[in-house]
């Protein structure tokens, strides 16, 4: 499951596409445990700039600060893990959560 719940806490596990026309979520990534929230990136890979896209984003999607959003896992990677303290809004329901 990519979304998980910790207290007023979210946990997304996402697969990130750097490089598209504009920064959206494109569905799921995987089947079962291993599923991933699919999010394409507007930014490119390089120098952080698609990491601080994902977290702009998730933290205007989640209406959080975005000191609200940390990457916890896959500052170098197209997997990551992201927290979400005390979202809200919930558009993760939407995306299929």
């Amino acid at each position: 499951m990519w979304c998980k719940e910790e207290g007023d806490d979210l946990l997304l596990m996402v697969h990130v596409q750097p490089g598209a026309k504009r920064t959206c979520v494109a569905g799921i990534h995987g089947e079962g445990k291993d599923a991933r929230l699919r999010i394409r990136l507007a930014a490119p890979p390089v120098d952080g700039k698609a990491n601080a896209d994902l977290l702009r984003f998730l933290a205007e999607a989640f209406a959080v600060p975005r000191s609200a959003v940390l990457l916890l896992r896959g500052e170098a990677s197209r997997q990551k893990t992201v927290r979400i303290t005390e979202p809200r809004l919930r558009p993760d329901k939407d995306w299929g959560a």
